[in-house]
């Protein structure tokens, strides 16, 4: 049985373990020889509480995605609620996975594809071109639609190339949804 999707993103609220889920996918992709790029966004804490976002290349370099940052804060750059994102620094890292040419099929792990990354015109770009491109794999994690929408999330969600989805805290240690979704990347480059 052949699947009509070449690409898979995963949405569920915050906290729900879209990261967690990506780093076992990805963990058993590679155990079984496959190639994985990209990058996937960590919480950074202190003392409990939540400070910011790092985003970490499969590689595992590190780099600051956003920290929190009172409004009357010296720190520039956009903002996403109390974070003020570091575009700069997360395009340092994000990029160059969009851009590397690899000697066989990968899988492009983005974890995250939401608010804080969409202040990369060059990121928004990237993706959009890998979606497009007939050679390009992804696994993707965007957020639940909630306020404004995000329109490249909307892309993704409408885009018929995606399976869709909904991680939950029932189905997020689910082997079988696991394999379905290794199937499906491994299908997607033809291996």
């Amino acid at each position: 049985m052949t699947s009509s999707y070449r690409h898979v993103a995963l949405m569920g609220p915050p906290g729900v373990g879209k990261t967690t889920f990506i780093k076992k996918v990805v963990g058993r992709l590679q155990e079984g020889g496959l190639t994985c790029q990209g990058f996937y966004t960590e919480e950074v804490r202190q003392e409990g509480s939540r400070t910011g976002f790092d985003v970490v290349t499969l590689e595992g370099q590190r780099g600051i995605l956003a920290r929190v940052s009172p409004e009357d804060s010296v720190r520039q750059g956009p903002r996403v609620g109390k974070y003020a994102v570091d575009v700069a620094s997360f395009e340092s890292l994000a990029l160059p996975a969009l851009h590397t040419e690899l000697s066989r099929p990968a899988v492009l792990v983005l974890d995250e594809v939401g608010k804080m990354e969409m202040f990369s015109d060059d990121f928004v770009k990237g993706v959009r071109q890998a979606i497009s491109s007939p050679s390009s794999t992804i696994l993707a994690t965007i957020p639940i639609p909630k306020g404004k929408p995000i329109p490249l999330v909307e892309e993704i969600r409408r885009n018929h190339s995606f399976l869709v989805v909904h991680l939950t805290r029932s189905n997020r240690d689910d082997p079988t949804l696991q394999e379905k979704i290794m199937n499906i990347l491994r299908a997607s480059l033809k291996i």
